[in-house]
């Protein structure tokens, strides 16, 4: 019987159960039947049980009542069996449980099943046979067999009747389990020569309503027998001998009697088979004695029946029968034939695959003959018996060539003899490799980590997974699964190696973009099917310090002036503003502080270290300045630390046109320098150099032209000057063929100003002055003094590629001179005449009278337009090369010619118009090119 049992064991506290309902119920009811009205039995409104979620718990047991909360009643759930409930457990019944909620509420329900006569009394046999001798006595007892019936009490057994009842009679026992011992009785002798064979009906009734039988077949044969003739003793005789006993061994004995007397009553004893073998090995005797005359084999024969007769000498006979029955001797061993054997199988080989045949054959009779095969332990196979001696071995297991690939296989086949016997064969057995395992990673799951800003091609960890077959099923390839992050194909975030499965970053992660990201990785192996397992992989970005605070408040604006207003009433922590600002990195990379980097008055406002709010932290006074400049720096925590800065403008006023007054010139400020300070002072040192050095380069010029003049106005010849055609006066006003050009950029309403200065192509100018009366040679020696302290006063030659042809020098046209006059080193082959030379003296006045009108005092007849730093030292030598009318020399400011030519002014003043010396060969002298270059790098 199942009893349910419920504990309940509660940690709410329930309101008290108002007291258990109880119900009673035939079984067999049909699914959905009415048990009974339960809200109105335990006073329950039906919206109570709707509102309480009212439920039936019945523990762990099966539930076969359940509850109807609209209408508040119990219905069948599932059909009840009441003998497959309790059997024959009496009262039988359902406990359970009604919960409701809010409050807790507990009612415990009882639900009685009774019996109904459902089942019928039930004989194990439907019929039985007796064979019963005519000789059999009066009161001779039969047991008969009981029948059962599942009901209980007035539904179950109640008696037994058999029909007919002529010859036999019932009688029933009451025994200690509660049951009855039925027997059939004989009350009438037998005569098989009147009624050979009887049929009874033996009926079993019970007590229900409607009631139930149950029947049984009893059938009786009558055996006959032999009056007044010699009966044996035993119908048959049994013997036994075992196999292979010496010959006169007494097999058995046999006696028959004869009531009669004399003659009739004397019994002799034959053999009725005296034909057969039988007669051979068996030998009968008077007295009765089987005596063995011959050898016996039970394998040969297992069995001897002997026909034996008792006859009296009435003439009257009684026949019996003796059967020997030969007692094996175990003394064959089983013999094993190996019919078929496999050398091999896959290793997916299914269930009771037969991988060999056998046949086991044991010539020996029962226990000695009976043969039991087995194979060594723990293995995955087993020996199976057939037919006719034939065993299968089968596998009953399996079959894994990762962990056996070769089995032995001992086949040992022993009979039950004592001695046992036994035989044995040994088999080898190969297992062959299937592809029946798909590679397996060495985690779940992976995990793992990459610090952002990598660089593409970074090896982030390894996956690794291994195969337990054998060759090209255990070869592992590693493959990236198709799946997508954000939209994007993961195989631009990460790609693994096929052979190794060593993961890579493709691209460099930002923090700030991607936290973190899943895909999968397949495992497969080079079987055929490929099978194949696949991983979940979770990379997650390491966040670095990449992102400087960004200020949301206050909005910096390039056009515009925003300011804040801080009344001049206003006391001791008096909120100004507050600063906002956020980090996009996380974690401490994020944590934000704000300093106040500089302030107009840092007496006057302080920031919040945390929280970024301006205060004041005095009371503001009139004395306090109505423009307040704040600049705030706000810090991450990372390392190293980034920071921004953001400038608050602070109004100190207590009304909107102070403000605005004083902030006009504000909006032109469109990009403030955090080192305004630095680079003011950098410009007024800057200024003050550049100032320095002017003034001393004026007074330098203003003593060195000072002393040219002196020099000039010492010298009592005049200077032709000489100008090529290149630089010839174009404006009038020099021999410069470009002109300065100023321009000057003003911006609108800008207190900047940009100006660009244009250079001309040359700087060189040529250099006169009326009032000079010394000579030019005396002019270029001054010069050559002054500029090259250090040079030696010795005679060079000449630059040849300077000199210039006769047709080039100032005289008669047409004049031309020979070899030395080409060189520039001879005397005038014809001097001139007076009137040449007045001639040349006039020209010569005349430009120096036109040339000193338009020159300035102080200027050295340079225009104002041009650069002061000109000095004589920029003019190319070509353009000094000036002659002095009667004289042969040619003037040059080549420092070369200069010492020689200033050696000639000291002997005569006019050189007479001879040939002069040869002089040495002259060197290569710098070229205007050459010369502009090198003017360039002292520039540079």
């Amino acid at each position: 019987m199942k009893r349910q049992v419920l504990l309940l064991i509660s940690i709410f506290s329930l309101s008290p159960v108002n007291g258990q309902v109880s119900y009673s119920i035939p079984e067999e009811m049909a699914k959905g039947s009415l048990v009974g009205n339960i809200a109105q039995d335990l006073g329950l409104d039906v919206k109570r049980l709707n509102s309480g979620k009212a439920r039936i718990y019945t523990g762990d047991s099966a539930q076969y009542i359940e509850l109807n909360r609209e209408r508040g009643v119990l219905l069948i759930k599932e059909k009840i069996d009441r003998e497959a409930l309790c059997r024959q457990t009496t009262p039988c019944a359902l406990h359970f449980q009604i919960t409701l909620q809010n409050p807790l509420e507990l009612f415990p329900v009882t639900v009685e099943i009774t019996d109904i006569n459902d089942n019928a009394p039930l004989f194990q046999k439907e019929e039985r046979r007796f064979e019963i001798s005519e000789s059999a006595v009066i009161g001779s007892k039969f047991l008969l067999e009981k029948a059962i019936d599942p009901d209980i009490e007035g539904n179950g057994l109640q008696r037994y009747t058999l029909k007919p009842s002529d010859n036999f009679v019932l009688k029933l026992h009451s025994q200690s389990d509660g049951s009855k011992k039925v027997e059939m009785i004989l009350q009438k002798p037998l005569d098989r020569e009147k009624q050979e064979h009887i049929s009874l009906v033996l009926t079993a009734e019970d007590g229900g309503e409607p009631q139930m039988t149950g029947t049984m077949q009893i059938h009786v044969t009558v055996l006959d027998i032999n009056d007044n003739s010699p009966v044996f003793s035993k119908s048959v005789y049994k013997a036994s001998i075992t196999e292979n006993s010496a010959i006169g061994t007494l097999v058995t004995k046999v006696s028959a009697s004869d009531a009669d007397k004399g003659s009739n009553g004397e019994v002799t004893y034959v053999i009725g088979n005296s034909m057969d073998t039988v007669s051979k090995l068996f030998h009968i005797n008077s007295q009765g004695d089987v005596i063995l005359e011959g050898p016996i084999d039970y394998e040969r024969e297992k069995h001897y029946h002997i026909d034996i007769e008792a006859v009296d000498q009435g003439g009257l006979s009684d026949s019996s029968k003796i059967i020997i029955d030969v007692i094996d001797v175990n003394d064959n061993s089983p013999v094993v034939n190996m019919i078929s054997t496999s050398e091999s199988v896959p290793e997916d080989s299914a269930h009771k695959t037969v991988i060999a045949l056998m046949s086991v054959n044991d010539p020996d009779s029962e226990t000695n003959g009976k043969v039991n095969c087995v194979i060594n332990e723990n293995l995955p196979f087993e020996i199976k018996f057939t037919s006719n001696n034939f065993y299968s071995i089968l596998t009953n297991s399996d079959l894994d060539r990762e962990r056996d690939s070769e089995y032995n296989i001992t086949v040992t086949c022993s009979d039950e003899g004592v001695p046992s016997l036994s035989s044995s064969v040994t088999l080898t057995l190969q297992i062959s490799d299937v592809n029946d395992n798909a590679p397996v990673f060495e985690r779940s799951s992976y995990e793992a980590y990459i610090v952002e800003n990598n660089t593409p091609g970074l090896s982030i960890f390894t996956v690794k997974a291994r195969d337990a077959d054998w060759n090209q099923n255990a070869r592992v390839s590693y493959i990236l699964e198709d799946s997508s992050v954000n939209g994007v194909p993961v195989s631009s975030y990460v790609s693994v190696s096929a052979d190794s499965g060593v993961i890579h970053a493709v691209r460099s992660f930002d923090y700030e973009q991607i936290k973190d990201f899943q895909f999968r990785v397949k495992a497969q192996d080079g079987g055929s099917p490929p099978l194949s397992s696949n991983v979940s992989v979770k990379i997650l970005i390491q966040d670095q310090n990449d992102n400087p605070p960004q200020v949301l408040y206050p909005v910096q604006t390039g056009g515009s002036l925003v300011a804040e207003m801080v009344p001049r009433s206003a006391d001791v922590g008096y909120l100004v503003t507050k600063v906002v600002a956020v980090d996009v990195d996380s974690g401490q990379n994020a944590w934000l502080s704000y300093k106040l980097q500089k302030a107009t008055d840092r007496a006057l406002f302080e920031v919040g270290l945390q929280n970024g709010e301006i205060r004041t932290i005095r009371q503001v006074t009139d004395k306090d300045a109505v423009k307040q400049r704040l600049t705030v720096i706000v810090e991450d925590n990372g390392q190293p630390s980034r920071s921004a800065t953001v400038i608050v403008n602070v109004a100190v006023a207590d009304s909107f046109p102070e403000v605005l007054s004083e902030f006009t010139d504000f909006t032109h400020d469109k990009e403030y320098n955090d080192n305004l300070t630095f680079y003011l002072v950098l410009a007024l040192a800057v200024v003050s150099f550049l100032f320095i050095t002017c003034l001393v380069v004026i007074i330098s010029v203003k003593i060195y032209r000072w002393r040219q003049s002196r020099i000039l106005y010492h010298s009592s010849l005049p200077v032709i000057p000489y100008y090529p055609p290149r630089y010839s006066d174009t404006l009038g006003t020099g021999t410069l063929q470009h002109v300065y050009n100023y321009e000057v950029c003003r911006t609108t309403d800008s207190r900047k100003s940009d100006c660009k200065f244009g250079r001309a192509g040359s700087q060189n100018v040529l250099i006169m002055d009326p009032s000079s009366t010394g000579t030019m040679q005396r002019i270029q020696s001054e010069k050559s003094i002054l500029d090259e302290p250090d040079s030696p006063l010795e005679q060079k030659p000449p630059n040849n590629d300077w000199r210039f042809t006769q047709g080039q020098r100032p005289g008669p046209s047409g004049a031309t001179g020979g070899p030395e006059v080409a060189m520039g080193t001879g005397p005038w082959p014809q001097p001139p005449t007076e009137a040449e030379q007045l001639q040349a003296l006039m020209a010569a006045a005349n430009e120096v009278s036109e040339a000193t009108a338009t020159l300035g005092p102080g200027t050295m007849g340079l225009s104002t337009r041009y650069s002061p730093q000109f000095t004589l030292q920029h003019v190319p030598d070509y353009r000094q090369n000036v002659y002095i009318p009667g004289s042969t020399a040619t003037l040059t400011s080549n420092p070369q010619q200069q010492q020689a030519t200033a050696q000639q002014a000291t002997q005569q003043a006019l050189p007479p118009p001879q040939a002069s010396a040869q002089p040495e060969p002259p060197k290569a002298a710098q070229t205007p090119a050459s010369k502009k270059k090198s003017t360039k790098k002292e520039k540079k």
